[in-house]
């Protein structure tokens, strides 16, 4: 068909040829039907192009044509050659029509038209592939393609085509879009054929060179006149396309054109420069844009020219010059508006509008940033421009924000390129360590990989970081900011990847000065990256919530404190802050196995921020945001507040990812906080602020994380954090301690593999630094360890085994100039490890437990640890008797072991008490340990120490071997007596105020002598117990009469002691060796009394219990227990035995020490008048038991006691006896006045010398010259009654008087004699007693017992009245009469052997002193007392009457003759004056006046008469006593008379009625006797007396006046005519 298709074709053309519109558009449908159906042949297709080239030469249906054209091409490949030329011609002519239309589908048609051709031959190069090599392809049937380019090449250049004949005109605009397409679209095409390539190189190449040459040449603003021939200016529709054609030439022919490229590359750099016109910049960025997109181009530029001598840096220019066009586009501050609307130009400040709009500003210049194109495309917007002439004006903001996405994609590409190399090269390596056989070929081609990544990082990164820190210091948009960082991070990763170390340390100071405020950066991060050594540091802040104010995006978030030595003002964070510290964190966290030296960098920054946002470490080191410390300086925002804890998040998460680091990055990231920690610790020296305790918390992180290979980090960590628990600032060293301590039960708690029980080495490294925290001076440091101590012994105690004497050694660490809560922390552990861990330690720890518990003893802060830790020893000394047998076991193991190295080094064996067992050891240290806390400073240490240590030697004593004793004897009993004894008598008497705080201290404790006494009390009833207990076994031991002497030495010291607590004790202890229970009747002293003074009541009772509520184990069982378990047989004593003490040197040894003691201390004071206090007065308990001790004693050596002994004794009874109290403790011991009863020193006095009686009563006859030794003992103790003994010259008040407390008790304390008269009364009934036993003993007779007696009565009785008790003088008068009952018959038996001639006159003389007393009687006697006085005074006449008067042959005569003037001055004895008128009669003594009367009248008027001289006596008494009678009545009588009215003086009215009564006594006499009897003479003078008496009848008084009645009554019985007168004188 085609070959009619001509004719099928040609009356459409001639209707074409009409010109007709309709006809012409007709036709031209039915030729493009005809052509799309393909039957037009090539001659046809000719046909049609000339026709249609007509109609355009008319300009008919320009748009028909050119679609007819299009179909004609497009549909087949008939139109080749010259027709095809010239199609193509008629499409050019048409695109420069006048009509806009036709233009613009004329171009479209010559770029399909081009493209159609290239297409064919792309074709043709398909079906030959097969055949032939590509690379000698054949000049296709066509060369049109060939030709055509090179005719676009003319026609650019303004040059006459070769091909395309009949061009008109032509523009470069065209011809280089045309240029452009064909490149772009059919790069192979070029490439694969030489002859394209040749056009390539020598005419296209050449044709862009020369049309870029205004460009290069011109610059802005250069005015004409300057430059000598005009410039021709660039022209921007011209320079757009070229820029696209040189950016299709690099792309794809970059490896054909390497040198053009280099010089098109230039050329485009140059373009950059800040004097080229704005279009020009903004499209030579876009063209630089999509060179950065290709990652690969760019490594081959690198590759190209970088890495070649001589060549240009072109990779290298390409980033510079970015990264200048970003600086420049800043700096040009007249092309971008200057900073728009409120900016502060102050950076960091609010800067921006306040749009929302994202943009970069810096000093001022405000850029807005637009959405240019999508991440990792080019789309450029001016490159595409083609249909503007006129250069446009290009957005604020355009072209910067082009270049940003250029840069970020040149980063994105680059680092992704070079990653995903790295990443296969790494799984290679995996592969190759699998199949090691394989060729090292690929290392060659890796290490030439690895050098062109070096030298592109090498080569950018300067650029790079100028552009990226410029840009991130002046973005305003959190996403701008977010890319700028994400682009730092990933090269500063990179760069530690590829070992870049200079580049990489940039990029992380870069990122850290943006996460520090404006200014601070500098300070910290110097530029001078390498050598970081900088001061620097973080200081306190307080945290105060705003809420954000503005919408700006350089949001302030934070306002903090900077961080160094002296901080000036605050700073502020914003958000661009915060957003890079998230930056660095990532880093950190995702890529710290590089990071290297740089760590320090990173944490450095970190350190700031986290001071400045306030953050401080909690609990394992984690940061949380603190509370405010010190004033409102930091100031957060909501905003920021909830990013914190994300932060703090991140960062533990940071330094937990550590443990997957290497080791050497994980020694870098610890060397790096060390480090910090260092300059830290240096700034906060000299200053108390709160210090930057971010290094110390992630050192403690790293530390916690990094467990399972603890050993390789632990010295370095663990030094660092001791000395900054050295610091002077209490908050770093808190840390430091918090985190070693932490470190430290981490470490011990970890489930390390081998376990650290089979690791002793690891175990003993990790405790080892609890052990240096010690030597740390600061308490609070100490605190910290020593509550990890608790926490260790808590969780791990069972575990510790050969780190026992490491963990007691940090226990044992105080000292006293540490804090009691210091110290009350370490008792606690040490309670911990008594109570619960002494089982697990191994026994050679024990002995450090007893070391440490004794030094808690001694401790002097803390008062009750002190008295607790004397407790735990307890505690450990029963955890010893529980377990002794597998101690010993396995100390004695120790022991072999430790003799055989000493052995092997030729020296001793060092072990304290070394010859005894190691088991014995351990007791004698622990009683050495409380032997030093029984001398303490401290009463309640030493008294809870020294009942510690007594009950423990009494409830384990037992344990020891009998060696071990003689040890405990001397070295710890005698040696602890010494210092106490040493201790007490040096103490300070002066007075205490008070316990410390408001704790009273009992008046009997309030000197340190008082409450040494106390300590030597207890030490020496201690020791005495023990002696008493274990004397069985204590005498076995060779020297016991030496310690029994020193015993007894050191009881008589303490017994002479000044202290009367002591004294008494002594003797307790005294009578427990001697093994005297107590008298019964100390029971009866009242209890309290005794306890005012401070005397415990214990001490009364006797010392038996062995322990502190523990009985002695003496059941069978425990001794065959011992026995087994000591190997020696112990002797059990028999039952009796034990009590006995038979050695007689003994008891003697006992007499003397008793005998010394009693002398001493009852040996009056010499010298001193009564105002010098005496310097000591032995207490009244002290002399009863002194006393007491005797009859007991005596018992067992009464074989050998003397009358020296005797005499000796009487001496210190004596003074016993005559020892007054003080009066501040008579209350207490002296029975109340009126009651009469003996203290117990006078009992025991008296039992003293009853038992001798008793004895020698008993005892052979040769004892009875001790009788007369006896009675004159208690005759003494008699005198006492009426003569108190004096003690020396001491004044004492008399008894009386001290009881109605006339004594303040701040005046000197005074001295009371006791109330002596029941004792003297007792005595005296004792005498009564024996001597009525003893009188007719021979001793008795001979010594004058009798007589002494008398002697001695004599005092009471002629006192009478005047007796300090009335009681003295009646018992006196009874005793005197049992005494001469029984005496006065030996009296007369004996007369003739004279014995008793000396006896009577003391008789006599007792008689008148007691009858006729000088001393009145008292004014408030009772009649009837008196009446009862009387009757006694009766009694002893009548004794006289009837036992001594009718044996008056036996008694001799001077002492009958005194009997009978005493009865004749009783008759008539004088009143007293003071009586009351009513008792007048009764006062007169009446009865005894009338019982001497009568005797005397029985005697003198008897009939039995012995003598003459005896009436004569009794005459003369009566005839003296009837003129007295007379001469006072008369007087009265006279005296009655003058007085008148007045009445007379009582006296003498008394006297009268006195006189009247003894008349009528004698008139009563004279009527009983026998008329015979009486003398004439005395009848005379009684009727004499008659008329007185009547005289006295007008008396006004009526007392006289009654008594003269009964005077004169009698007269009636002699009123009787005589006899003889009656008789005669009967009238």
């Amino acid at each position: 068909k085609e070959e009619n298709s001509s004719e099928v074709v040609q009356p459409f053309l001639m209707g074409c040829g009409t010109k007709e519109p309709k006809i012409t558009q007709l036709c031209l449908a039915a030729i493009q039907r005809l052509m799309s159906h393909e039957v037009v042949s090539e001659a046809a297709a000719g046909n049609i192009i000339n026709m249609l080239w007509q109609l355009m030469e008319n300009g008919l249906e320009e748009l028909k044509l050119l679609q007819t054209v299009l179909v004609l091409l497009t549909t087949n490949t008939v139109v080749h050659d010259q027709v095809l030329s010239k199609a193509i011609v008629l499409c050019f002519r048409l695109h420069f029509t006048k009509d806009n239309i036709t233009n613009n589908t004329a171009a479209a048609t010559v770029r399909q038209v081009v493209t159609v051709v290239f297409e064919r031959m792309v074709a043709e190069d398909e079906r030959f592939k097969g055949l032939i090599a590509v690379s000698s392809c054949p000049m296709s049937t066509s060369p049109f393609p060939c030709v055509s380019l090179q005719d676009l090449c003319q026609l650019v250049n303004a040059d006459a085509p070769y091909w395309l004949v009949g061009m008109t005109e032509m523009t470069r605009t065209f011809g280089l879009e045309l240029l452009e397409s064909v490149l772009n679209d059919f790069p192979r095409v070029f490439l694969q054929h030489q002859e394209f390539s040749f056009l390539l190189k020598e005419r296209v190449c050449p044709l862009v060179i020369k049309l870029f040459s205004p460009n290069i040449k011109f610059r802005q603003g250069n005015s004409s006149a300057a430059s000598p021939a005009p410039v021709e200016k660039p022209y921007f529709p011209i320079c757009m396309r070229l820029l696209r054609v040189v950016s299709v030439l690099i792309k794809h022919f970059y490896s054909l054109l390497v040198t053009e490229c280099e010089i098109f590359l230039s050329l485009l750099v140059k373009f950059l420069d800040g004097e080229k016109p704005q279009w020009l910049r903004a499209v030579a960025v876009e063209s630089v844009h999509r060179l950065c997109v290709q990652p690969h181009l760019l490594r081959s530029f690198c590759l190209s020219y970088d890495m070649k001598q001589h060549s240009t840096k072109v990779f290298r220019d390409i980033v510079n010059a970015l990264g200048s066009f970003i600086q420049s586009l800043f700096i040009v501050l007249n092309t971008g508006n200057p900073a728009a609307t409120n900016t502060s130009t102050g950076a960091g400040g609010q800067g921006g509008s306040l749009t929302t709009q994202a943009a970069f500003e810096y000093r001022g210049t405000w850029i807005p940033l637009m959405t240019v194109s999508v991440q990792g495309s080019a789309k450029a917007t001016y490159l595409e421009m083609l249909d503007k002439v006129e250069p446009p004006s290009i957005p604020e903001g355009y072209a910067m924000s082009v270049a940003f996405s250029a840069l970020l994609d040149l980063v994105r590409g680059i680092t992704s390129m070079i990653e995903r190399a790295l990443a296969k090269e790494e799984e290679e390596a995996v592969h190759r360590e699998a199949n090691p056989d394989q060729n090292t070929q690929l290392d060659v081609s890796l290490s030439g990989a690895h050098l062109v990544w070096e030298e592109m990082v090498s080569a950018c990164w300067c650029g790079l970081l100028a552009a990226l820190s410029l840009l991130l210091d002046a973005s305003t948009d959190e996403t701008a900011t977010e890319s700028i960082l994400k682009a730092e991070l990933t090269v500063a990763a990179l760069c530690g990847r590829l070992g870049l170390v200079t580049p990489r340390d940039a990029f992380i100071t870069a990122i850290c000065k943006a996460s520090l405020p404006p200014h601070y950066a500098l300070t910290v991060l110097s530029s001078n990256t390498a050598n970081l050594n900088k001061a620097y540091s973080i200081q306190g802040q307080s945290v105060q919530i705003i809420s954000s104010s503005s919408e700006s995006h350089q949001q302030v978030v934070a306002v903090g404190q900077p961080l160094s030595v002296q901080p000036q003002g605050t700073v502020v964070l914003t958000a661009k802050n915060i957003q890079c510290m998230r930056t660095l964190l990532n880093l950190a966290h995702c890529h710290g196995v590089v990071l290297g030296t740089s760590w320090q960098l990173v944490l450095a920054t970190l350190q700031h921020l986290v001071w400045i946002l306030g953050l401080k470490p909690g609990v394992g080191g984690a940061l949380k945001p603190g509370r405010a410390v010190e004033g409102p300086s930091t100031v957060l925002t909501t905003a920021v507040m909830t990013d914190l804890p994300v932060i703090s998040n991140i960062l533990s998460r940071l330094f937990e990812s550590s443990q997957y680091l290497d080791d050497v990055s994980l020694h870098h990231l610890i060397n790096a906080l060390c480090s910090l920690s260092l300059e830290a610790v240096e700034m906060a020296y000299g200053n108390n602020k709160e210090p930057s305790l971010f290094a110390v918390a992630k050192l403690l992180e790293t530390g916690l994380v990094n467990m399972n290979r603890i050993e390789i980090l632990w010295r370095p960590l663990t030094g660092h954090l001791l000395e900054v628990c050295q610091h002077p600032n209490a908050r770093m060293r808190e840390w430091g301690a918090e985190a070693v301590t932490s470190l430290i039960k981490a470490g011990l708690a970890y489930k390390h593999n081998p376990p650290l029980a089979q690791n002793q080495r690891l175990q003993l490294l990790l405790l080892n630094p609890l052990k240096e925290l010690s030597n740390v001076l600061h308490a609070d440091i100490r605190q910290k360890q020593l509550e990890s101590v608790l926490q260790i012994l808590q969780s791990q105690g069972d575990s510790l085994g050969p780190g026992w004497p490491l963990v007691l050694g940090v226990i044992g660490a105080i000292r006293n100039d540490q804090g009691e809560s210091l110290i009350r922390t370490a008792f606690q552990c040490l309670q911990l490890v008594v109570t619960d861990f002494l089982p697990t330690m191994p026994c050679a720890g024990l002995q450090i437990v007893v070391d440490v518990a004794g030094s808690f003893g001694l401790q002097n802060q803390e008062l009750n640890i002190s008295l607790t830790s004397i407790g735990l020893l307890w505690n450990i000394s029963d955890y010893f008797f529980q377990r002794g047998e597998a101690i010993t076991q396995e100390l004695e193991r120790e022991e072999a072991a430790l003799q055989k190295q000493a052995q092997e080094k030729g020296e001793p064996l060092n072990r304290p008490f070394h010859p005894a067992p190691p088991f014995d050891c351990l007791w004698l240290c622990l009683y050495a340990k409380l032997g030093q806390l029984c001398v303490d400073p401290r009463p309640a240490v030493r008294k809870s120490a020294g009942q510690t240590m007594f009950s423990t030697i009494a409830a384990h004593g037992t344990l020891l071997q009998q060696p071990t004793w003689h040890i405990v004897v001397w070295k710890v009993l005698f040696h602890l007596l010494d210092c106490v004894r040493k201790s007490s008598t040096t103490a300070d008497k002066e007075k205490i105020e008070s316990g410390g705080g408001n704790i009273l201290i009992h008046h009997s404790r309030d000197t340190a002598e008082k409450q040494w006494a106390e300590t030597w009390v207890l030490t020496l009833a201690g020791v005495a117990r023990i002696f008493n207990t274990r004397r069985y076994l204590l005498q076995q031991l060779g020297d016991y009469f030496k310690a029994w002497e020193v015993l007894l030495d050191h009881i008589q010291s303490a017994a002479l002691s000044k202290n009367s607590e002591v004294s008494l004790a002594a003797l307790k202890s005294f009578q427990e060796i001697l093994q005297i229970a107590t008298p019964v009747k100390d029971s009866a002293m009242p209890t309290d009394a005794l306890a005012a003074m401070g005397v415990p009541p214990v001490l009364i009772d006797p010392l038996s219990a062995p322990g502190p509520g523990r009985p002695l184990l003496r059941s069978d069982s425990m001794l065959e227990r011992l026995t087994s378990y000591n190997g020696a047989e112990l002797q059990a004593p028999p039952p009796g035995e034990e009590s006995a003490l038979e050695d007689a040197a003994l008891w003697w040894s006992a007499w003397n020490t008793w005998y010394r003691t009693g002398t001493d201390s009852t040996r009056p004071p010499s010298g001193g008048t009564g105002t010098d206090r005496p310097s000591f007065v032995p207490s009244q308990p002290f002399l009863t038991a002194l006393v007491q001790i005797f009859p007991a004693l005596y018992q067992h050596i009464k074989t050998g006691f003397s009358m020296e002994d005797l005499r000796k004794l009487g001496v210190i009874l004596h003074g016993a006896v005559s020892i007054p109290i003080s009066s501040d403790a008579s209350p207490f011991i002296l029975p109340s006045y009126t009651e009469a009863v003996l203290t117990s020193l006078q009992e025991a006095v008296l039992t003293a010398l009853d038992v001798l009686q008793k004895a020698i009563c008993v005892g052979p006859e040769n004892l009875q010259v001790m009788y007369p030794a006896i009675f004159e003992q208690l005759l003494l103790f008699v005198e006492f009654s009426c003569k108190p003994p004096q003690y020396g010259k001491m004044e004492t008040k008399h008894v009386a008087n001290a009881k109605y407390n006339q004594i303040q008790l701040f005046t000197p304390a005074e001295w009371v004699a006791l109330n002596y008269v029941p004792f003297a009364e007792r005595s005296l009934e004792v005498v009564v007693d024996l001597y009525h036993k003893t009188a007719c003993h021979k001793a008795v007779i001979n010594e004058k017992v009798l007589q002494n007696i008398i002697k001695t009565l004599r005092m009471p009785l002629g006192l009478k009245y005047g007796c300090p008790s009335e009681s003295t003088w009646k018992l006196a008068v009874s005793s005197l009469l049992k005494v001469l009952s029984t005496g006065l018959p030996v009296a007369r038996q004996h007369a003739s052997s004279r014995k008793f001639d000396t006896m009577w006159p003391e008789l006599a003389n007792a008689f008148k002193d007691f009858l006729f007393t000088k001393s009145t009687p008292p004014d408030n006697v009772s009649i009837q007392e008196f009446q009862k006085n009387e009757a006694i005074d009766v009694e002893v006449v009548q004794l006289i009457s009837t036992e001594i008067l009718p044996f008056a042959i036996f008694i001799p005569k001077d002492f009958v003759g005194q009997i009978m003037a005493m009865l004749n001055k009783g008759s008539i004895h004088s009143q007293s004056s003071s009586f009351t008128e009513a008792e007048v009669d009764v006062r007169m003594r009446e009865e005894f006046s009338k019982v001497c009367f009568e005797t005397l009248l029985q005697f003198s008027f008897s009939n039995k008469v012995s003598t003459p001289q005896e009436g004569y006596i009794s005459r003369m008494a009566l005839s003296v006593l009837l003129k007295r009678s007379q001469d006072v009545l008369r007087r009265y009588v006279d005296d009655e008379r003058l007085s008148g009215r007045c009445p007379l003086p009582r006296q003498q009215v008394t006297e009268i009625i006195f006189v009247l009564k003894a008349i009528s006594t004698l008139m009563d006499s004279l009527k009983k006797t026998q008329p015979e009897n009486v003398d004439g003479t005395t009848w005379a003078q009684v009727i004499a007396l008659y008329p007185t008496l009547v005289e006295c009848i007008t008396c006004s008084s009526s007392e006289v006046s009654s008594a003269l009645k009964e005077a004169m009554g009698p007269f009636k019985d002699f009123m009787q005519p005589p006899v003889s007168r009656v008789q005669n004188g009967e009238s």
